[in-house]
């Protein structure tokens, strides 16, 4: 696939994700019905909106890109094909249903192996953050756009670091590595979800670590944390196509610090 064709599919994507942003908005802060999608006293939750928004973009992507194989986290896997999108209808559903606005739509593309294009929108504060190999990392709010920047700050004794949650950390065996890591930083905060991640290209959060996550919490983050200069891979060091236990940082002398100590 090459950077024009990649362009051009990210194109129509801004477009549909803004599009379904609207199915969010509709049902945020309202009285909404929450299912759960685990048993046996485990929770994980789901509302029309996660199920709404992912039926809308693949229904988009089928009539745009036909064939194309696409990754949801509501309906799995469907089509054939080395490329493919992958989407996050609601990321932060539990963020979504208490009415917190650290939720998001995740939409991204992978072709090549690599991951070439991501969107993150967040329609209750207008704000869209994108990046593919024809537009360096951006951040578009109340109509005007902005080049991300990722922090320069290379020092930990003055970073910010920042995880969702414990017990995320935990599941991962992060916690004792975390540990470490916070108490060489400037600032720990908790929350947010994988909307830190896209506070990481904007140069306000200088690290964030996060335990067990699928690929459609982070693949669509991948491209825009790289484009505006930041690093982010596993705890190998590699691209997290897969998920899994998460660091992405400013740089890279702040990324290699914060690995040795999470290590």
């Amino acid at each position: 696939m090459t950077n024009d064709e990649i362009g051009s599919l990210m194109q129509f994507a801004l477009a549909a994700v803004l599009e379904a942003g609207e199915i969010a908005r509709r049902h945020f802060r309202t009285e909404m019905q929450v299912d759960n999608k685990l048993g046996g006293g485990a929770f994980d939750p789901v509302t029309q909106a996660d199920t709404g928004i992912e039926k809308f973009l693949r229904d988009a992507i089928a009539r745009h890109a036909p064939g194309m194989r696409i990754v949801g986290e509501e309906f799995g896997t469907t089509g054939t094909g080395k490329d493919y999108w992958i989407i996050d209808p609601i990321d932060g559903t539990r963020a979504f249903m208490s009415g917190m606005p650290t939720w998001e739509i995740l939409l991204g593309l992978v072709a090549g192996g690599k991951a070439v294009g991501g969107i993150m929108h967040q329609p209750f504060t207008g704000e869209t953050f994108s990046a593919d190999p024809q537009n360096a990392s951006r951040l578009l709010h109340m109509g005007r756009a902005r080049t991300l920047r990722a922090s320069r700050r290379t020092d930990l004794a003055d970073a910010i670091v920042y995880s969702t949650d414990p017990l995320m950390l935990a599941r991962g065996g992060l916690a004792e590595g975390f540990e470490r890591l916070a108490g060489a930083c400037r600032l720990r905060r908790w929350g947010g979800d994988r909307y830190a991640f896209a506070l990481v290209a904007l140069g306000s959060i200088d690290i964030v670590v996060e335990g067990a996550l699928a690929p459609y919490d982070i693949v669509p983050l991948i491209a825009i944390i790289e484009g505006a200069g930041g690093i982010i891979t596993d705890l190998e060091g590699h691209t997290p196509l897969a998920g899994g236990n998460v660091i992405a940082a400013g740089n890279a002398a702040l990324h290699a610090q914060a690995l040795r100590l999470l290590r």
